[in-house]
């Protein structure tokens, strides 16, 4: 399968906004066979959330599922069977991108830090991100932020090494941007309110905000999608075909422009309803099901 940028060139020009169902769901699959750069990695079945145990079969048989299109899978965790997902992503010749969960539990926070810094280690992290969104949800303070950060720094040093949060924070957190080998930026036109018809132009908007922070670093949008169902927010509307139209838009851009985007998410996750509304559980490209949904 070929990642060229070339690949992509029959998207180029098109209006998307004019393209009928049919057509937009065509161009779907030949984005999707041409591959993307990466995808957030979903495990949760129906019944599962953060705190079930992971099992290696569910882990193994959706990374069958998505690793044929991406070159790059990202976790949020390591502990609980999420530190089988990289070990697994590896198998099928993906990297990584690796996360530890820093929330406002103090154990639990050491345990996901230990867990990123072993599979470091034993060769199974391209990328590590120590915490995400945890500025945005105000679990832990600046300081104590950078003191992960610097700890995984200081055990890791030949690992490239960032936090994951909104694209602002990196203005607005100077010191926290200093302290990342890389900038990894959620951009989500959806959650500010961005109508369909603007949300590439948003999304552009953020990731060069987040450029001009970084002041040379290189910065990878770590999460960014639009869900296909659920109770709109403003001018942002949640359908099918909105959601098919975003993908298109995100997958030209990094392809055409060489940026490096994990979309979220690959699979629908229900447990996601009661963190963001009836919409957290529409995000993926396959259902919960791990049917593809275009």
């Amino acid at each position: 399968m070929s990642f060229r940028s070339d690949k992509i060139k029959g998207l180029k020009g098109i209006g998307l906004s004019n393209q009928s169902q049919e057509q937009l769901s065509a161009l779907f699959r030949e984005t999707l066979n041409n591959g993307m750069h990466g995808l957030c990695f979903s495990a949760y079945e129906e019944g599962q959330k953060p705190g079930s145990i992971l099992t290696e079969e569910q882990i193994r048989r959706r990374m069958a599922i998505i690793a044929p299109y991406t070159k790059w899978a990202r976790s949020f965790s390591c502990i609980e069977g999420n530190e089988l997902i990289p070990v697994i992503a590896r198998e099928f010749g993906l990297k990584t991108l690796v996360g530890a969960w820093l929330g406002d539990d103090k154990a639990l926070i050491e345990e996901e830090i230990a867990g990123l810094i072993k599979l470091a280690k034993e060769g199974y992290v391209d990328i590590a991100a120590v915490g995400n969104e945890v500025l945005y949800r105000k679990d832990l303070t600046e300081e104590e932020l950078l003191g992960y950060i610097a700890r995984v720094k200081h055990a890791l040093p030949d690992t490239t090494v960032g936090y994951v949060d909104a694209y602002y924070e990196f203005s607005a957190r100077p010191n926290i941007t200093a302290a990342c080998d890389v900038i990894l930026a959620n951009c989500y036109p959806y959650w500010e309110s961005c109508h369909i018809d603007y949300s590439l132009m948003h999304a552009k908007q953020m990731y060069y905000q987040a450029l001009h922070a970084g002041q040379g670093k290189k910065v990878i949008i770590t999460e960014t999608g639009w869900p296909s169902q659920g109770t709109g927010l403003n001018d942002a509307q949640p359908s099918m075909e909105n959601a098919l139209r975003y993908f298109l838009n995100i997958q030209q851009w990094s392809a055409q422009d060489g940026i490096e985007v994990f979309y979220f998410s690959s699979f629908d996750e229900a447990w996601k309803v009661g963190a963001e509304g009836d919409v957290g559980a529409y995000w993926g490209l396959w259902d919960a099901r791990e049917n593809l949904k275009f």
